[in-house]
């Protein structure tokens, strides 16, 4: 008997998803070429992580228990069984949030969820149940947010960023004419600090115009912002902290913050819900139901983790990662340095290469005069030795060709000086021969 053979075509049209095709390119090239510096992973600098202070904080928050009045009983549950689907921690995030964030809102309107990935995908699966209903990106875009859009069976309409970032009169284009297609717009997906991959920061102006446009236009806004707490100097306020109208669904990750590993994140979903005989919750508790039907709860021993961290910060998790935002501003500052020094201004117009200038976060955006595109990647790798990802994976319905993505968080200075010098030589070489 013929073994099982399964066809791909039968499968859900997620799995081939060009997005996750692209990902595997990179990673491929990154361990086929061993010894090129890579710009392309937009994961943590793992130089402050202490695998002891682990179990310091897991300790930390047995004890917090134990002051609180739990039994060796309750305390055991805690750590072993499985634990409420909406989370543990609640109490915890909820006292952050207002130090860190002057974001004020009940426990009660917190879901604990694995990594900010799973809070998007039950806020898109909530949000948009029917083919009518249609959510809209800022592009480029994170690819996790199209991704789960798609395994959700439905493609999200993108709404193009300016070379300075997101402008509102850009959404509300977008807007109208989702609405002259008959269909109903139900939430923008923003990343407004820092955003991956271009590193644009949006103005204060903006965040004010995007929340009296989400009033007006009777949406909901998807507020991403993992980048903010790891960069140097005053932020913004989060378009949550502004939100008088409960407008803003704020999804958050303690990966960037704290460490990716935890795999904790958080919806903040504090919209009331009311169903036909009248009875009032909270988005958040429509969330935690599907929560229990996709991972069951977040793991008890991720969040006593992370819940020792808070207690050991006060909640201010600002303060805790006070030397890691002096490290990824300062390979910032040396990334742009090396750039600026490799392109001087008078060859910049000429050569047709641009780049923006973040002030924090871990990516920048760089214009290239010839397509960045795969083969661009492997020549650079080959030739040059370095690593860096084509924008053109940012952009779910094609864009982005001839720009590429620089991640400045995981290299050594050291690196970077490298690193810059190979990316300007294979940048000149490719502008000389191909265009």
């Amino acid at each position: 008997m013929a073994a099982t053979r399964l066809k791909k075509e039968e499968l859900h049209t997620s799995v081939s998803d060009p997005v996750l095709d692209t990902m595997n390119f990179l990673n491929e090239i990154t361990h086929r070429y061993p010894e090129a510096i890579s710009f392309a992973p937009g994961r943590p600098y793992d130089g402050f992580f202490d695998v002891e202070q682990i179990f310091t904080h897991i300790r930390r928050y047995l004890r917090h228990l134990e002051d609180q009045g739990a039994s060796p009983a309750e305390i055991r549950e805690a750590l072993f069984q499985y634990g409420p689907t909406s989370g543990r921690i609640r109490e915890l995030i909820a006292d952050s949030l207002r130090k860190d964030e002057n974001i004020d809102v009940p426990p009660e309107a917190i879901v604990v969820t694995v990594g900010c990935q799973e809070a998007m995908f039950l806020a898109l699966r909530a949000l948009v149940p029917t083919p009518e209903d249609v959510l809209l990106i800022s592009t480029p875009c994170y690819p996790g947010i199209t991704g789960a859009a798609r395994m959700l069976g439905f493609e999200p309409t993108p709404v193009p960023e300016g070379a300075d970032g997101f402008h509102c009169a850009a959404l509300e284009t977008a807007l109208k004419a989702v609405r002259a297609r008959g269909r109903r717009p139900r939430a923008f997906y923003v990343v407004p600090d820092h955003a991956n991959p271009s590193g644009n920061t949006m103005s204060l102006q903006e965040r004010h115009s995007l929340l009296d446009l989400a009033a007006r236009e009777d949406i909901l806004l998807l507020e991403d912002s993992p980048y903010r707490l790891v960069s140097p100097g005053q932020q913004l306020p989060t378009l949550k902290s502004l939100d008088r109208e409960r407008r803003v669904v704020h999804l958050g990750s303690y990966s960037k913050t704290l460490f990716p590993g935890a795999r904790v994140g958080f919806a903040v979903a504090d919209q009331p819900v009311v169903d036909r005989e009248g009875n009032a919750g909270l988005l958040a508790d429509e969330l935690a139901k599907l929560k229990s039907m996709v991972t069951v709860n977040t793991s008890p021993l991720a969040q006593a983790a992370v819940g020792g961290m808070l207690l050991a910060a006060d909640g201010r998790t600002s303060d805790l990662n006070a030397e890691t935002s002096a490290h990824y501003g300062a390979a910032m500052k040396a990334v742009l340095k090396r750039l600026d020094a490799h392109f001087p201004e008078r060859d910049r117009a000429a050569l047709g290469v641009r780049w923006n200038e973040p002030g924090g976060g871990f990516f920048l955006g760089i214009d290239v005069p010839f397509p960045a595109d795969d083969a661009a990647l492997v020549r650079s790798a080959e030739e040059h030795g370095v690593i860096w990802t084509p924008m053109s994976y940012f952009h779910p319905q094609g864009g982005g060709d001839r720009s590429l993505r620089l991640s400045v968080s995981y290299l050594t200075h050291e690196d970077i000086v490298e690193g810059v010098g190979r990316l300007a030589r294979f940048i000149r070489a490719e502008a000389q021969g191909r265009g």
